[in-house]
């Protein structure tokens, strides 16, 4: 196959591409629950640690492959490897890449469903001057309607895979460079709201004061893990991008920059979910509800409130379309030929997703008391399996390509920080990230040996 024409039109482009690929609900919806769940402060410091520490050479690795090959990922990596006299089947490494973000696109599209449903609910008012008791009652009632539910998966898909059936330059680019800065300017407002409620001092200080004392092997687990979920590496999203970078940008530089985008988001949905819920006295350990029944319980009661609710949810599907586009992403550029188009490529993965979200969609009713695995719902199984032990597995295969399959000069070449930089970040990914990412694949098969 040839290689690929389409580039991002510029650096910024490619930036807020793949920073539109890491930001979603791993950062505004699973970092404040996760990071109440596990201490707060320390469990982010954790987290930061790992993002630099392991995050940073596997996205490189990814992006790196990527830009090496030139070509969709499962082309990409048998190309390279039949360049080194390696067998063919590398590209299973891809593959298997794809059925990840096929899986965890199912779960991402009927979850992202749910802040359809919530941002409607906003708008119509139903919210506003309701009793906690009814809020919290409220998401039970909506995930137990499955035509609601499906209906609110497929108007998010319908969106996801319109924008990626135009391909690049007039699809994905266009979305993500006004997309992503709106984002970001909605998170801002809401932290500054935060900054006027009296939780605000106690939600600073939930975060940023870490009581070393409550370090326990599962805190370290869960901090790397989602550090690995939150920059959507180890599916190949990433290295469908690196196919599209321009040939004069620096790629390290470029992933940093994502990088500390993709943290500061984290912290800013932190502070400002924490700021609201000290503020009310509510619970910050628990767990999946905080944001879907604690925020509305808790906006409802604020001045202005309702508008700021209302935005929150916009927020939250602004974050979750752009990380869903650039999910869909490589499976249609696998997909698309000379024979088979982007626009029909993208309607058949469209429909193959919709299928598969059926599964998880239905899980809260319909399909509640079917238990595949371990007494798991579909829902349970898609939403665990592919982020915990697929992103790892995937991720420890890229970073071993790229640091001993890959040419070291078409590597160093792609890297472009020359002979000791690129001997830097062997180094760093041979002997510090490959090993990380062991331990969290190990943490996940075997979580009674931690």
């Amino acid at each position: 196959m040839k290689e690929v024409v389409d580039r991002w039109s510029s650096r910024r482009a490619f930036i807020l591409a793949v920073t539109g690929a890491a930001v979603g609900l791993g950062n505004i919806w699973r970092f404040p629950y996760v990071a109440g769940e596990n201490g707060g402060a320390l469990f982010f410091l954790l987290y930061v640690f790992f993002v630099l520490a392991m995050g940073l050479p596997v996205m490189i690795a990814e992006i790196m492959i990527g830009r090496a090959g030139r070509r969709p990922p499962i082309q990409a990596l048998a190309a390279l490897a039949q360049e080194r006299g390696r067998s063919a089947k590398w590209s299973w490494v891809a593959g298997f890449g794809l059925l990840t973000v096929f899986l965890v696109l199912s779960f991402y599209s009927v979850v992202s469903g749910w802040s359809i449903e919530y941002l409607s609910s906003t708008v119509q008012g139903k919210f506003a001057g309701a009793s906690a008791e009814n809020i919290s009652h409220a998401l039970d009632v909506f995930l137990a309607n499955p035509w609601l539910v499906v209906l609110n998966h497929s108007l998010f898909m319908l969106l996801t895979m319109a924008v990626v059936a135009k391909g690049v330059s007039s699809g994905l680019e266009r979305l993500n460079n006004w997309l992503m800065p709106l984002l970001y300017l909605l998170l801002v407002v809401l932290v500054i709201y935060a900054a006027t409620t009296p939780g605000f001092g106690e939600a600073l200080k939930w975060l940023f004061s870490p009581k070393f004392e409550e370090l326990t092997p599962l805190v370290v687990v869960n901090a790397l893990g989602h550090a690995f979920f939150t920059l959507a590496i180890g599916a190949c999203a990433l290295m469908a991008y690196g196919a599209y970078m321009p040939e004069d940008q620096s790629l390290v530089k470029a992933v940093v920059i994502v990088a500390v985008l993709d943290v500061l988001v984290a912290v800013l949905s932190g502070v400002a979910i924490f700021s609201v819920v000290f503020s009310h006295h509510l619970d910050p350990t628990s767990g999946p509800g905080l944001m879907f029944v604690a925020l509305p319980i808790a906006f409802s009661a604020m001045p202005f409130g309702i508008p700021l609710l209302g935005a929150f949810f916009l927020l939250l599907l602004f974050a979750t379309w752009t990380s869903s586009i650039n999910l869909a992403e490589p499976m249609v550029a696998s997909i698309s030929t000379g024979r088979l188009s982007r626009p029909v490529a993208a309607l058949i993965v469209g429909l193959c997703v919709w299928a598969a979200g059926l599964l998880p969609a239905l899980s809260f009713s319909t399909l509640a008391n079917v238990r595949p695995i371990a007494g798991m719902t579909f829902f349970d199984l898609v939403t665990s399996v592919p982020p915990d032990i697929f992103l790892p597995l995937g991720g420890l295969m890229i970073a071993w390509f790229a640091a001993s399959v890959l040419d070291p000069e078409k590597a160093a070449g792609a890297l472009g920080v020359g002979t000791s930089g690129f001997r830097l970040w062997l180094r760093i990914t041979r002997y510090v990230a490959i090993p990380l990412v062991v331990l969290v694949l190990l943490s996940a098969l075997v979580p009674k040996l931690i």
